[in-house]
């Protein structure tokens, strides 16, 4: 009798799995706005019974739930509970809120912080402006390639170079979809200009009108955490008016770098005085 080999393929168990928290993330991308069960389903893969199957279970997990009137989708109260605990150690946006409220206050244009969600960048947080006419071009929970969108750039321009191209191949097939005005050597060549200059620019290549500005946010040990940027209409990031803005973008960025050095540091271990070391060691 042959020895029985193990099993490789599971579509019932692991896969499922996989699945499940593929459409959660979905939902997540959808933030205030909702997901619908059409747009699931297409950037899913997945027919639509068994993409009801799958949300039906987060939804009794608490991690999803279904807005009764629209019927669209959106993280339920567990996945804020989970979402919560998991700040504690990832609450970049925490750190950096104050950073925003002070861009938006000293430019009166809107800020944004942007992190890599595996080949894109999220916005998690938009902070806006007093300046009257506002570029809309970026919203809370939306994402891009990396390397499309000032923030998106500069997260892309601080990666290794071949963390970049291997970036570039996974998103080919999207950019030629979706984003007819980019291409990897665009956007290599982006990257070559973000480097030289040392901050993003996005001169209104997404919105015609819109542009962007940013600067990579680091980590201690050098890594990406995120990015920083400022976006308002064309005349108010003219190229005699970038020097300021930048100004203030790095600024903040020390100041929120700061903070995670302050967060990621070793607790330096206190020395005992001798008399409480005599008695600890009796």
């Amino acid at each position: 009798m042959k020895n029985a080999q193990p099993t490789t393929h599971d579509p019932s168990g692991s896969q499922s799995v996989d699945r499940a928290l593929r459409l959660l993330a979905l939902v997540g991308r959808g933030a205030e706005r909702g997901t619908g069960l059409s747009d699931i389903v297409e950037g899913s893969g997945l027919n639509k019974p068994t993409a009801r199957r799958l949300l039906l279970a987060l939804m009794r997990a608490g991690l999803i739930e279904q807005e009764a009137y629209t019927k669209r989708y959106f993280l339920g109260e567990e996945a804020y509970v989970l979402g919560t605990l998991a700040s504690r150690r990832h609450g970049l946006l925490e750190l950096s809120l104050e950073s925003l409220r002070n861009l938006s206050k000293a430019t009166n244009d809107t800020s944004f912080l942007s992190v890599r969600r595996e080949n894109y960048a999220v916005c998690l947080h938009r902070e806006e402006g007093s300046y009257p006419v506002r570029s809309h071009a970026l919203l809370t929970g939306d994402q891009h390639p990396l390397g499309i969108g000032a923030g998106s750039l500069a997260i892309l321009a601080a990666l290794p170079d071949g963390d970049i191209e291997n970036v570039l191949t996974a998103n080919q097939k999207v950019l030629d979809a979706q984003y007819p005005g980019f291409s990897s050597k665009e956007v290599r060549l982006g990257v070559a200009e973000t480097r030289e200059r040392g901050y993003s620019l996005n001169p209104g290549l997404i919105v015609a009108g819109s542009w962007g500005i940013g600067v990579a946010i680091n980590f201690p040990d050098g890594r990406v955490a995120g990015a920083l940027s400022l976006a308002a209409i064309d005349s108010r990031v003219s190229a005699e008016r970038q020097p300021e803005l930048v100004r203030h973008l790095r600024l903040e960025k020390e100041r929120i770098e700061a903070k995670l050095h302050r967060m990621f540091a070793p607790t330096p271990k206190r020395s005992m005085d001798p008399e409480r070391s005599r008695a600890w060691n009796g």
